[in-house]
């Protein structure tokens, strides 16, 4: 018999790991995108209020690809919390990557002396702190989000860090400048690096002098450590203070506050029991996150919710529609106290305890693999955060009984760039 040798020569192989853009360009059969715009979720509406639209993403399409931001949106809780607890995919990257300083300094928080210093000065200024802002409050005109939720965490760090007051001032504007750098605005990203060099500047001899004459606080913990590679520098202490978290407080109380006077029954049980201001924090983080989403990165081509991501896809995680899903919670666009269906106390892995879920809240990291109550070790900053905001709620709560928002204020949550906290801006009460 006859071989017959074709005329052509076979597709040559591609080589291993390599496609095609197109191949990542591709919809399922007769699937459409038409009830949402990529332009929509950088619109001032969603600024504004992104759970309408959120909403027609988790129940439409889990997995948006949205070619505008050159990104994959995740909404729904289970796909949120399943991205997050997978290291072997996808990747959080620091805050000093976006800044494009990740050799700038080290994240010395790992280290326990460093949290110990963290939990301690916490502890001991929060209630000084709350009564100090209380105590500024005019009642005639009080705005519990500039006065009391937005000058309590800037305060506490005055306290932790040990520095002078006159110096407190001039440190609160280079963190906030640097912590806003850490975003996608080109901008915001220069001011952040003048301010992570300027921080160095102003702490640098406060630095100095711990090394030769330790105190009890966080730049002394930082200056003592003993480290293996290099000693610690006060660019690594800079950069800790970075990676920290600065909006789940501010931005948690304000919102606290917020569904607090705009819902008088949920206030009513808080005033008749101070035990439930802690479940009202843990409902704040569900229903209104101050970080609505987080980024994950892919750190190899894989395959996820019937679509191919690509090495370095960036997948943007949405707390604020993952913590509304109706497939976890009831009536989950109400904001209720104590709710059956929320896990009330610190989550563990995939954001759940006790067979709960609970409220995403990303600016804290991800939930700790130790005890409620470690031995041995602090409490982790889910329950440090919580502690310090049910302290300097429940102290403006006895001080201020009957508070109510002033009349004629329509307080409400937006961001004032996207991608930044959300939260309330102005909270008039009286």
């Amino acid at each position: 018999m006859e071989s017959y040798e074709a005329d052509f020569e076979d597709e040559p192989s591609p080589e291993p790991g390599y496609r095609t853009y197109e191949v990542y360009q591709r919809e399922r059969v007769g699937e459409t995108t038409n009830l949402i715009k990529p332009r929509e979720l950088i619109s001032d509406e969603y600024a504004r209020d992104p759970y309408p639209l959120l909403e027609v993403l988790r129940e439409n399409y889990p997995c948006y690809r949205d070619w505008l931001s050159n990104c994959f949106w995740i909404t729904r809780y289970n796909d949120v919390t399943s991205v997050f607890a997978d290291d072997q995919n996808f990747e959080t990257r620091p805050k000093r990557w976006y800044l494009d300083s990740i050799n700038y300094g080290r994240d010395l928080w790992k280290h326990l002396p460093i949290q110990w210093a963290y939990e301690k000065k916490i502890d001991e200024s929060i209630g000084t702190v709350s009564e100090e802002a209380i105590s500024s409050l005019d009642d005639s005109t009080m705005d519990l989000a500039k006065n009391f939720a937005a000058r309590i965490p800037l305060a506490l760090w005055q306290k932790i860090l040990n520095i002078p007051l006159e110096q407190a001032q001039e440190f609160a504007r280079l963190y906030l400048q640097m912590q806003r750098g850490a975003r996608w605005n080109p901008q915001f990203r220069q001011k952040g690096l003048q301010s992570l060099q300027g921080l160095s500047d102003l702490l640098e001899p406060i630095f100095s002098d711990r090394c030769q004459n330790p105190e009890d606080d966080f730049i002394s913990a930082v200056a003592q450590l003993q480290l293996s590679d290099a000693p610690p520098t006060v660019k690594d202490l800079v950069i800790t203070i970075l990676e920290l978290d600065h909006e789940t407080l501010h931005g948690g109380l304000s919102n606290l506050w917020l569904n607090l006077l705009t819902n008088p029954r949920e206030m009513e049980k808080v005033r008749n029991d101070h035990r439930l201001m802690k479940f009202a924090w843990l409902e704040t983080l569900r229903y209104s996150p101050p970080v609505i989403a987080a980024d994950r990165f892919a750190r190899k081509e894989v395959e996820r919710f019937g679509r191919l991501i690509p090495k370095g896809g960036l997948l943007r995680c949405s707390a604020a529609a993952a913590n509304r899903d109706p497939r976890q919670f009831d009536e989950p666009n109400a904001f209720i106290i104590g709710r059956k269906d929320l896990c009330q106390r610190e989550p563990r892995g995939q954001y759940r305890a006790d067979g709960l879920p609970s409220g995403i809240a990303f600016g804290l990291g991800r939930p700790s693999i130790h005890p409620a109550v470690p031995k041995g070790r602090p409490r982790s900053r889910y329950a440090l955060i919580r502690d310090a905001a049910v302290t300097a709620s429940l102290l403006l709560l006895e001080d201020k009984p009957s508070l109510k928002i002033a009349d004629g204020a329509e307080p409400h949550l937006t961001c004032s760039q996207l991608g930044e906290m959300h939260t309330c801006w102005e909270l008039p009460a009286c």
